[in-house]
């Protein structure tokens, strides 16, 4: 009872910052199912059984709060399912010790652009409004669907930095477009488990105890993501790659870099994530102070109120 009520405040917790930001819910949750000594393909298919509920429920959510694109959850998720299955059936053969760091240096590449360029700059408006074509969301949705799979985790990590660096989309619909494509990456990677490892070697009780944590928070995620100004939600997201990869690269058998080094990184990172994200909301309020207010006949403003007979 103690593991399923810890498992059900791990899936609220990741959820709620899943939700928000657009991703860490798969990571979060497989990183604990692998310290409770879950097997890699089982852990995997645990939070990916759980995340069918707690992805259409927060799509859903997403949706009645107007944080999605359908062109673009069409165009990520379909290559993403065929990407997810693939990786799934092939989790028991596959090693990803090697591809791991390979990744985590393009994710903080990527981050590390997101995290620069929304906290000193803003928003991207120039490219804003302008179309994703399907010849770059495909092969994403397609390499990040592969690496969720067989990761427990990494849908969020490898869409939602890519589509942000675009500049394309403003951040609450990256997000919730990404977290309802997740729906069908979630089924796909599921199928695959259920056939790779068979279901008596998944624990229905976890996958129930994750799920209901995440549907508890997933309509909170949804509503906090349209409060939260765009761009220090972008510095936001941006922390949380370079923080959660830097991570990685250091516990790599590339590096293995002692504890201490560990440590000291990663309270480095965090200040400097914190002070970026201080600056975002400070230059938002500056900018949100500075508009001028449309002051016109439309407004009717100044002028005395009349009435009509």
């Amino acid at each position: 009872m103690r593991s399923l009520l810890l498992l059900a405040l791990v899936g609220l917790g990741a959820q709620l910052v899943d939700g928000s930001l657009g991703m860490a819910y798969g990571v979060t949750s497989t990183t604990l199912l692998l310290a409770l000594n879950t097997g890699a393909a089982s852990a995997s298919a645990t939070v990916h059984l759980a995340e069918i509920g707690t992805t259409l429920v927060s799509g859903a959510a997403h949706w009645r709060f107007g944080n999605v694109d359908w062109t673009v959850v069409r165009r990520v998720g379909v290559p993403g399912a065929v990407g997810a299955f693939a990786g799934a059936t092939f989790l028991s053969s596959l090693s990803t010790a090697t591809a791991a760091p390979i990744m985590s240096l393009i994710l903080l590449a990527l981050g590390l652009y997101v995290l620069i360029r929304f906290t000193v700059a803003g928003l991207p408006r120039d490219r804003v409004g302008l179309p994703l074509r399907k010849r770059f969301l495909g092969p994403l949705g397609l390499v990040a669907g592969f690496v969720d799979a067989t990761g427990g985790g990494g849908w969020g990590p490898v869409g939602t930095p890519a589509i942000l660096a675009s500049g394309r989309l403003e951040p609450r619909r990256v997000i919730g477009s990404i977290d309802t494509s997740e729906f069908l990456v979630a089924v796909a990677a599921s199928l695959g488990f259920l056939v790779g490892i068979g279901s008596e070697n998944i624990n229905f009780g976890w996958v129930g105890a994750l799920l209901l944590g995440g549907m508890i928070a997933a309509p909170i995620a949804a509503w906090l993501v349209r409060l939260v100004p765009p761009r220090v939600l972008g510095s936001a997201v941006g922390g949380v790659i370079v923080l959660t990869n830097i991570r990685t690269l250091l516990r790599s058998e590339w590096i293995g870099a002692p504890d201490a080094v560990r440590y000291a990184s990663y309270l480095l990172i965090a200040v400097l994530w914190a002070a970026a994200v201080a600056w975002s909301l400070r230059r938002h309020l500056a900018d949100r102070q500075a508009t001028p207010v449309a002051v016109g006949p439309e407004s009717g403003a100044g002028e005395p109120a009349t009435t009509s007979s």
